[in-house]
């Protein structure tokens, strides 16, 4: 399981706590300064760095890390229950998808701030023109095949990176499921979503994504 990290020493020990048995969690800390790397290791998390500042520059350090044959990720601020990416993983490794994503549903009001869900929205149906398929949400959390993921080619290391790995899974054909997944207030500052300007940056990245033609020889499943 990877695990994007930014400064979340307050939500490490709940979401670590709460990582299946038998699983193993790796903490990505992208240049954390209140101890978030120390708590993690800590706590038995595989803590790898990147130096490189960047929500797709961590998800993707942490992938390269993983050897499990199906890798998952959830962000790291308590907002999301990684216990619920088990059911995820089953829906892998039955072959029922080859991707599956959760849909964010807020469990009170403001834990998904207006601004934030309207981005989303926005670049769903941006999405849906781009690629022809019907998603409500390109949300931090999904599972899917470690080395299919890496034939993706992913490039991407900024905020573009979650929707990157979808239109990407949909060029070569991925069969792509949304689950329904609760999503809570965060713990501590958002880094991206807690702001409009967090938000834009967010949208013009994915925005230059879905911009990008398909890559070359896009067809097949994923392995």
């Amino acid at each position: 399981m990877v695990l994007p990290c930014l400064d979340e020493a307050a939500a490490l020990p709940w979401v670590l706590e709460r990582v299946p048995d038998g699983w193993r969690a790796i903490v990505v800390d992208n240049g954390s300064t209140d101890g978030s790397a120390e708590i993690a290791a800590r706590l038995g998390a595989l803590v790898v760095t990147e130096p490189r500042r960047g929500f797709g520059a961590a998800c993707h350090a942490g992938l390269s890390a993983a050897t499990a044959e199906i890798v998952c990720f959830c962000d790291c601020d308590a907002s999301l229950d990684p216990a619920l990416l088990r059911g995820m993983v089953d829906t892998v490794g039955g072959g029922a998808a080859d991707l599956v994503l959760g849909r964010r549903r807020p469990t009170r009001a403001g834990a998904w701030p207006v601004h934030a869900r309207v981005g989303n929205t926005v670049v769903a149906r941006m999405l849906r023109r781009r690629a022809g398929i019907r998603l409500h949400d390109i949300g931090p959390m999904r599972a899917a095949r470690r080395s299919a993921l890496l034939s993706l080619g992913l490039t991407d290391r900024r905020s573009g990176y979650p929707l990157e790995t979808v239109v990407r899974a949909a060029d070569a054909g991925w069969r792509i499921v949304e689950v329904d997944v609760p999503y809570r207030p965060r713990s501590g500052r958002s880094k991206v979503t807690g702001t409009w300007r967090g938000t834009w940056t967010a949208v013009r990245d994915m925005t230059a994504v879905l911009r990008r033609p398909p890559a070359a020889g896009a067809g097949g499943g994923a392995a």
